[in-house]
């Protein structure tokens, strides 16, 4: 499948990431990677990635993974994130990359929203710096219902 049309529908529709210059590297069944920059105006007080930037980036590349999951579905849904936990690690230095990944088999996920109209879901997210050292993991939990 080609999602280089939901990559580009992705980063029309969120401001915000570009403001950031978030980049979507790929999207792909129920996965996504996006990557901050860096850039001295996406920094904090010890000239580190801001907590925002990373929280947004990680925000950012779930989201990436649950269209993914449901790329033929995306005008037929409404998807929203309900929660999101973050749990900084390291400092996060350096352009930092995002790998999101739908944390469960996203065939049941879809079983689910076939079956009863919605369902709610975890997107499991690991930031790695350049070296591939994780500098923070964020779950984000998502709830998607079918549109009418």
């Amino acid at each position: 499948m080609d999602y280089e049309p939901l990559k580009q529908m992705l980063m029309s529709a969120v401001p915000f990431n570009r403001h950031l210059g978030l980049e979507i590297l790929d999207i792909g069944p129920g996965t996504a990677s996006v990557v901050l920059p860096e850039g001295p105006h996406l920094m904090n007080h010890v000239q580190t990635q801001h907590a925002a930037a990373l929280f947004a980036t990680a925000e950012a590349a779930s989201g990436g993974a649950m269209a993914g999951a449901f790329s033929d579905l995306m005008m037929q849904v409404t998807p929203l994130a309900r929660d999101a936990s973050i749990k900084y690690l390291k400092p996060a230095r350096g352009p930092i990359t995002a790998n999101a990944r739908v944390a469960e088999d996203h065939a049941a996920v879809r079983a689910r929203l076939e079956s009863g109209g919605k369902t709610a879901f975890e997107v499991a997210v690991d930031l790695v710096d350049a070296q591939g050292l994780k500098v923070a993991e964020v779950t984000v939990a998502w709830h998607i219902r079918k549109n009418g």
